[in-house]
């Protein structure tokens, strides 16, 4: 099977601290406190949780 790396790329995102729904093309998502809310390369918005933030995401600066 053949390997693949993500492309670099640049989104914005912010940490919520309350409860947040985020009507995305795939339906409602629900982002929790301490979750960050990521805009993709699109528009697209979609949460993701701290610890996979951390795993994918680094600062730009």
């Amino acid at each position: 099977m053949a390997k693949y790396r993500k492309k670099p790329i640049v989104v914005e995102a912010e940490r919520t601290d309350k409860t947040v729904v985020i009507h995305a093309r795939e339906g409602d998502m629900t982002a929790s406190p301490g979750d960050y809310i990521i805009t993709g390369i699109n528009g697209d918005k979609y949460p993701c949780k701290p610890d996979t933030f951390e795993k994918i995401y680094e600062p730009v600066e």
